[in-house]
């Protein structure tokens, strides 16, 4: 028989029979076959090339070692969506408490091995543990005994109380994880799972999680989360993204969340949800860097270096007459960042106002500005309204959400 162990197949390049480099392996799928009988290793988790999770059945595995794998025929690459009894070894099987049937205590999944049957099926041998409850520091953070063991599929107890990986290991584990690439972890997940490891995240990390998933699982979370915590989270995301996911959900439970959020946060999402949907107004930022004609070029530059500035709104200075705050004064034009870094520290803005190109609408049509933007290869433009004061401005990635389909993310 073959064994393996699924901590050393993580990272692994799957290939196909010609040598092509299909992705890297991410995870194994088993499904509970009951207390009785040791869970089926069903499929692996590969990430093909555009961070895209796809699921190779185990009739397409050739051979599975511990520097390559090797599948056969052809693969579906549907991205993966957890289905039914499926289980998710590293997400769901590490770090997961268990109780021995010997009455001796319990231990800490480290790492499950796979065996194959004489059959040619893979199924759970056995688990590396580490035993002893898990017990904290004086720091308060989570260490345990160091006392580990191999033990065999049946000295584990299969049943109810069987506690499932707890959803703040899986955060900690993923805390370097950028959010886009978190949000495609908890699309992949059942929606039971994906709510629990919402539930853990603090609220500015859910917030930037948030924003990278498809609208319903966005309702979804947002529902979970009850009214007062979900008022939290709502303040710490863009107002666009903020006015955008409040458009998903009832009238009632959009103007409830409204009244709990800050107020100087909800005056600027209550702003956007006043524009009609699919104008210029509704998707802008109502916050990009502001300036006036009498500051400095190093003011400026201090001012885009600001670390929550996305790339695209550092990438311009847009200047008014005061009041500073949107709707500010009379709009009179912007500087691009390459203009601040060729310009002396001390030259004030109005010296080297862009004043050429035109700001648009409040009212513009999505389609105007994603043309605008493409013809004078902008990453952000101004947006003005009837009384020529600045109200916001459009980045390119606030355009790109309104012009791709809208279950782009979940897309195959």
């Amino acid at each position: 028989m073959s064994k393996i162990f699924v901590a050393r197949l993580l990272g692994l390049d799957v290939f196909d029979p010609l040598g092509d480099r299909l992705g890297r392996l991410r995870d194994v799928v088993v499904v509970s076959r009951g207390p009785k009988r040791p869970a089926a290793c069903v499929g692996l988790v590969v990430e093909v090339p555009g961070k895209r999770r796809v699921f190779v059945p185990m009739t397409r595995i050739q051979s599975m070692e511990a520097n390559q794998v090797i599948c056969n025929g052809l693969v579906n690459m549907r991205r993966f969506q957890q289905r039914g009894q499926e289980i998710l070894v590293v997400a769901e099987m590490f770090d997961r408490m268990i109780t021995f049937v010997d009455g001796s205590g319990r231990g800490v999944i480290e790492d499950v091995g796979l065996t194959q049957t004489r059959r040619g099926d893979w199924e759970i041998n056995e688990y590396y543990v580490q035993r002893g409850e898990p017990t904290a520091n004086i720091l308060g953070l989570r260490s345990r005994r160091r006392h580990k063991i191999l033990v065999s599929w049946d000295e584990v107890s299969h049943g109810a109380q069987t506690e499932p990986q707890s959803a703040d290991t899986f955060v900690a584990a993923h805390d370097e994880m950028k959010p886009a690439d978190f949000a495609d972890a908890l699309h992949e997940m059942n929606e039971k799972r994906r709510l629990e490891i919402a539930a853990h995240l603090q609220d500015e990390r859910l917030a930037d999680v948030l924003q990278e998933l498809p609208d319903r699982e966005q309702v979804e979370i947002l529902s979970a989360l009850g009214l007062e915590r979900a008022a939290d989270v709502l303040e710490e995301m863009d107002p666009d993204d903020a006015a955008d996911l409040l458009a998903e959900v009832s009238e009632e439970t959009k103007h409830q969340l409204l009244d709990l959020m800050n107020e100087e946060e909800a005056k600027d999402v209550r702003r956007l949800l006043a524009y009609p949907e699919g104008t210029a107004g509704s998707v802008m930022t109502p916050v990009p860097v502001i300036l006036t004609p009498e500051s400095t070029v190093a003011e400026a530059l201090a001012s885009v270096r600001l670390e929550e500035l996305s790339p695209a709104l550092a990438s311009t200075v847009y200047v008014v007459r005061p009041p500073l705050e949107t709707p500010t004064g009379r709009y009179l034009g912007q500087v691009h960042i390459q203009a601040l870094l060729r310009a002396a520290p001390p030259e004030p803005l109005g010296d080297i106002l862009d004043t050429e190109l035109e700001p648009m609408s409040d009212l513009a049509n999505i389609s105007e500005v994603v043309r605008h933007l493409a013809t004078y290869n902008l990453t952000s433009v101004g947006v003005t309204n009837k009384e020529g004061r600045l109200v916001g401005a459009i980045t390119v990635d606030d355009v790109l959400d309104h012009i791709l389909p809208d279950d782009w993310r979940s897309q195959d």
